[in-house]
């Protein structure tokens, strides 16, 4: 017979429990809000682990064994000091970034969650970091950051607008690449910072345009990346009419992902775009990820079908786009986008309208190091036997970018509508 045992559970299991049941009814953004306090009480030994953290990942993974001739110990030896002298998680992340400048590789920087290439990029490679502390960093499993879908960099003390993503925040705002943000409530401007628990309310940027400054309200949302830069493909789809021609334009922020390319072929087979008398493809900004075979979409000698089941849904496979098409680039488009813009160029099938591509063309992965991400450039790429990195592409019209004043046009979209419109 087996002996009896006391099941009444013991004080400290009944506070374990209570605290447990108290955890789960926190709110998933108070989680993530708490999660961000940790990671910015900085403690000056987690800081030097991350620095030697990233220092050994280059040495074990980077693309090149001979470090691009550096002598990787003593670039250690020289960049440890600063680092042991940092008083913030910021400070240890421009410490890292200064070390890795000397690769001189693309795809190979330390982002923090002040950034939203933090977010983006864990969401480009989520596969590979389910191995790599993405429950750590995610405990919810899902990835977000506030903010309200712009592209910037920092320039002079302000943040400068590259990119405005289709159908978020900052489009519905009016914003504009070229717009200058100044400050966000009166305080100084974080892309990220400037909106936590700040979401649905009222932000107000301090924005300034060719020699005027505006203010200029912004309601910021929970932005996922994928969705945000699928959603921005979608809702970049429009019809442009110009000499009595019809001109299809849509913007691919990321192409990491093959989602991204289904979406464009549905908009040009039985979408938006589907009417279109020619087509005009925005490579500009973001992120890239794109693969070769996409150029197969304008392969003129290889068919579509129409496949229709006994309901009457149909869909279309291997869609082929066979009329005019013309592609737009900028120092933005980067990586993948890349590759499709030298095939685009030397296979002749259309004009690449814009500027020099950034020439960032290895292939990376990244890893979650302390309380941020490195992107770290893993193998060397080579196109049809060209290398690439730090070439980049030239197009075949160069035209500069216009600034963000009032009542400008967009020169590399209007360059690309006179060709395809003839005009």
């Amino acid at each position: 017979m087996k002996e009896a045992k006391n099941t009444r559970p013991s004080r400290r299991q009944v506070l374990r429990l209570t605290a447990m049941v108290a955890a789960s009814a926190v709110s998933p953004n108070a989680v993530r809000a708490q999660r961000l306090q940790d990671a910015n009480s900085y403690v000056a030994a987690d800081g030097v682990g991350t620095f030697e953290s990233v220092w050994q990942t280059v040495r074990d993974r980077f693309y090149d064994p001979q470090h691009n001739g550096l002598e990787w110990s003593a670039i250690r030896e020289r960049y440890l000091p600063e680092v042991q002298r940092a008083s913030s998680q910021s400070s240890v992340a421009g410490v890292i970034n200064a070390m890795l400048s000397e690769l001189h590789a693309s795809h190979t920087r330390f982002y923090t969650p002040d950034e939203p290439d933090y977010y983006q990029l864990a969401d480009i490679f989520v596969g590979a970091l389910r191995q790599r502390g993405l429950q750590r960093a995610f405990p919810d499993g899902r990835i977000s950051y506030p903010g309200i879908g712009i592209i910037s960099r920092p320039e002079a003390g302000r943040n400068t607008i590259t990119g405005v993503i289709d159908g978020t925040p900052g489009q519905e705002a009016g914003l504009r690449a070229g717009d200058k943000i100044v400050a966000a409530d009166r305080s100084i401007f974080e892309p990220v910072g400037s909106f936590r628990g700040k979401v649905g309310e009222s932000v107000v940027l301090e924005v300034q345009r060719g020699d005027s400054v505006r203010e200029i309200p912004v309601r910021p949302i929970d932005l996922e990346p994928t969705k945000m830069f699928l959603r921005g493909l979608e809702s970049s789809a429009r019809v442009l009419e110009s000499n009595g021609r019809r001109i299809g334009y849509v913007h691919v922020w990321c192409y990491a992902g093959n989602n991204y390319q289904r979406a464009l072929e549905g908009l040009l087979s039985q979408g938006a775009l589907r009417d279109a008398d020619a087509l005009i493809w925005d490579l500009r900004d973001g992120w890239g990820g794109a693969r070769p075979e996409y150029l197969d979409l304008f392969n003129a000698r290889a068919p579509t079908m129409q496949v229709t089941d006994r309901g009457g849904a149909s869909e279309f496979v291997n869609v082929k786009w066979r009329k005019p098409v013309a592609m737009l680039i900028n120092n933005g488009t980067r990586s993948g986008k890349e590759v499709l813009a030298y095939g685009f160029k030397k296979y002749r099938l259309g004009e690449l309208i814009g500027t020099r591509t950034e020439g960032a063309v290895l292939a990376a992965t990244a890893f979650l190091i302390g309380g941020g991400l490195l992107l770290l450039a893993v193998e060397d790429v080579r196109v049809d036997g060209e290398r690439l990195e730090g070439v980049g592409v030239t197009p075949t019209i160069e035209v500069q970018a216009g600034a963000a004043t009032a009542g400008s046009d967009d020169p590399q979209l209007s360059r690309a509508v006179a060709v395809l419109s003839g005009t």
